[in-house]
């Protein structure tokens, strides 16, 4: 083993991966990577490539002595790692296109982390995350599992109950995006700016928000009230909140939030978008091709800009920023998905949730919030409640729990539909769902 930290990147032909390469090597200072194996699947390969030859270039322009290595042999890569990092996508693009599509057809929300096609996402990725996480007990127990894959809840709800493997973080991009927006909206160094971020993944609310230690909670909703200043993410529709509604609400809510409070309308461009053929599958999928013509240029040495239209935007410090707070033991607070062990009172201990942590080599130490305003916590339970059975049912393969779960899902309303659409998914992706005995629909 080298000297120095050995990160294995599952799925490192993804399209992100120059974010994170870039942000290893910002911070190669203080966290030295070493070597960095990015490892794909056979249909990944020439994606693996290209990304991976950027990678090397962005490496070799920096100076830096971390060794790139590319490889289809997952074992391999993981064999005493320190950190794995997962951000794969089980049955790539065009799955994603399915699960957008389908539920469309259907009159109901098609979307990659909520509702029905975050549901069959989480089926397809599930089953191998538990698989990679089998393998690390084999070959490196002592790593951390950090998973940026979606639905980054749901997935990590299933890691923590099902795995056995004790080091598991989800991380997500959304709440740094959260604190940079606002930082800019109040016109203050990030660095001054606090939010008591509390709830599930892509259903996380800022339940108070600080400036040099005094709360500017109020002035933040009176400023997300404008529909001109709007916490928004590339793949959601930026629809103004009644200023009503905010108040009522009396927490900030994150963008992810419309799919609840705002469906109807993000319903109806949806379904202009797939009636048109720009469903946001659709357009990720052209991007992701002008990116790759973009990584293969052989002049090409620094992530290009492009990459943000992705979605992808401040990716690297939420996945770097937690690697090196756990290598350098900085006790930072970072928003993180973690097992609740009571910080929030209500869900149980053994769950995932997203809150604040302080981090430290021992890893996220999550803080206590306790019980969370009635007005959210209805809908935080209602989701915690959907992933726990989506795990069960990702992990047995069994049809009546995955009915259960998209009927329990509050963007599915009616069980006919949900019936409906789960034996057409089913269909459609049965190509990676062999956990599910078809004879028995």
């Amino acid at each position: 083993m080298c000297q120095g930290v050995k990160i294995a990147t599952i799925g490192g032909g993804s399209s992100y991966t120059p974010e994170f390469v870039e942000g290893l090597i910002k911070r190669y200072d203080e966290f030295p990577v070493r070597e960095l194996w990015l490892v794909d699947i056979e249909d990944g390969k020439d994606k693996l490539a290209i990304v991976g030859n950027l990678a090397k270039r962005m490496v070799e322009k920096a100076k830096i002595p971390m060794e790139i290595h590319l490889t289809l042999n997952r074992q391999e890569a993981l064999k005493d790692a320190d950190f794995v990092t997962t951000q794969m996508r089980v049955g790539l693009l065009d799955a994603r296109i399915k699960d957008e599509r389908i539920p469309l057809q259907y009159g109901i929300i098609g979307q990659e982390t909520n509702g029905a096609g975050g549901l069959f996402k989480g089926l397809r990725t599930i089953p191998v995350l538990l698989e990679i996480a089998k393998e690390m007990g084999e070959l490196c127990p002592r790593a951390w599992l950090i998973n940026f894959t979606n639905p980054a809840g749901m997935v990590t709800e299933a890691l923590l109950r099902y795995s056995g493997h004790e080091k598991i973080i989800g991380v997500c991009n959304l709440p740094v995006n959260v604190k940079m927006t606002l930082a800019n909206l109040l016109q203050v160094e990030t660095e001054r700016l606090h939010i008591t971020f509390a709830g599930l993944n892509h259903l996380v609310y800022g339940l108070d928000v600080f400036v040099d230690g005094e709360s500017v909670l109020e002035e933040v909703i009176d400023i997300l009230s404008d529909p001109d200043k709007q916490l928004s993410m590339q793949n959601i529709a930026p629809i103004p909140w009644e200023p009503a509604f905010l108040q009522a609400l009396g927490v900030v809510p994150c963008p992810y939030h419309r799919y609840y409070y705002k469906t109807k309308e993000i319903l109806e461009e949806e379904l202009e978008s797939f009636k048109s053929g720009t469903t946001r599958a659709e357009v990720v999928k052209k991007l992701e091709a002008e990116l790759f013509e973009l990584y293969q240029d052989p002049d090409l040495a620094i992530k290009p800009p492009q990459l943000e239209k992705r979605g992808g935007a401040y990716y690297s410090d939420a996945a770097c920023n937690l690697m090196s707070s756990i290598y350098n033991s900085k006790g930072d607070i970072q928003t993180l998905n973690v097992r609740n062990n009571g910080a929030i009172t209500g869900i149980p201990l053994e769950s995932a949730v997203e809150v604040n942590c302080i981090v430290t080599k021992e890893g996220p130490q999550p803080l206590a919030v306790g019980e969370l305003p009635v007005s959210i916590a209805g809908l935080v339970q209602q989701i915690k409640s959907f992933e726990r059975v989506a795990a069960e049912a990702a992990v047995t393969g069994s049809y009546d729990k995955t009915l259960m779960a998209l009927c329990m899902n509050p963007l599915v309303p009616s069980d006919r539909i949900a019936k409906k659409v789960l034996d057409e998914m089913l269909e459609a992706h049965k190509e990676y769902l062999p956990q599910f005995n078809r004879e028995s629909i």
